[in-house]
């Protein structure tokens, strides 16, 4: 169920829009009616157009470029690019103008895609884009089985990472919700959206038959923390900031815990950068990279 509280630091709207074999007029007007309702971000499902392949001023991304302009609203709509002849599992993020604010190629094509004519390329980089309500990355489908892609997006700062998909995946993305500490939701064509916060959580599970339409609203400022090295200067904000922030959440077995903002215009974020505090996702790469340094690698070696 997705949680009674309302965000307070910096809440961001999304709409996500789950089915198959729904026309372009179709998708059009349900797009049209969400975004008259205000929000800042919609999400469409992997391939729902179909197999076809088409370029950027194509139907589709001409379509939903013209109700992203209207609505002032960011839009993520994966097509099958047409780039030279090649054919590239992409997601297009549009932003409030109706301009091309950033793609990216699915890095982990599923197999049945390089059977197609012509067949699917394999994507080489994994970006995050910098919106006005926060740093969103994009993934597809079978993607959700690559650790590499989900720590690329970590490790440039995601806070909201928009997966549409095939099929539903399930606690498959609530793994890299966990080990990453980023929002994830999901847009697919089996017509669910799910959604789990910085710490796993499941915030919302929705499903239809039709066309499912599911509305959150996360605040991306909440941040979460390991219990090392960050107690004396937790303890520090807590009694400076005590009518600002606050701890939502203790987690003694994991030893971390979530700070958020007691009201608006405060950013627990921002707080806690002045207090020098390491984030939790910060804190775990920052370890990664330092002992693999100690290793002389990154490959651990398997004991055969």
């Amino acid at each position: 169920m997705p949680s009674t509280s309302p965000p307070i630091g910096r809440p961001a709207r999304i709409v996500s829009l789950s089915f198959n074999g729904k026309t372009l007029d179709e998708v059009c007007r349900t797009v049209d009616e969400e975004a008259a309702k205000g929000c800042d971000l919609i999400v469409l499902p992997e391939i729902w157009s179909g197999d076809g392949v088409e370029a950027l001023d194509g139907p589709s991304i001409r379509a939903m470029s013209a109700l992203a302009a209207k609505h002032s609203t960011y839009l993520s709509c994966p097509i099958y690019r047409l780039d030279a002849e090649r054919r590239f599992n992409t997601a297009v993020l549009i932003d409030r103008k109706g301009a091309i604010a950033g793609m990216y190629d699915k890095a982990y094509p599923y197999w049945d895609e390089f059977n197609l004519k012509p067949a699917c390329e394999v994507g080489r980089t994994v970006p995050v884009f910098e919106t006005d309500f926060g740093k969103v990355g994009l993934a597809t489908c079978f993607d959700a089985n690559f650790p590499p892609v989900w720590e690329a997006l970590a490790q440039q700062g995601a806070e909201l990472v928009v997966w549409s998909s095939a099929y539903s995946a399930g606690i498959s993305l609530q793994a890299h919700a966990i080990n990453y500490q980023y929002y994830i939701l999901s847009s697919t064509l089996t017509r669910d959206c799910l959604v789990y916060d910085i710490t796993g959580v499941l915030l919302l599970d929705k499903s239809s038959p039709d066309m499912n339409v599911a509305r959150i609203t996360l605040d991306l400022d909440r941040c979460i923390f390991h219990q090392n090295f960050n107690w004396e200067k937790k303890d520090k904000l807590l009694k400076e900031h005590a009518d600002d922030i606050f701890i939502e959440k203790w987690m003694e077995r994991e030893q971390w815990y979530v700070i958020r903002a007691r009201r608006p215009g405060v950013s627990a974020r921002e707080l806690t950068r002045q207090y020098g505090m390491e984030d939790l996702r910060s804190y775990k790469l920052r370890s990664l990279r330092e002992i693999d340094q100690m290793r002389g690698s990154r490959e651990l070696v398997a004991n055969r």
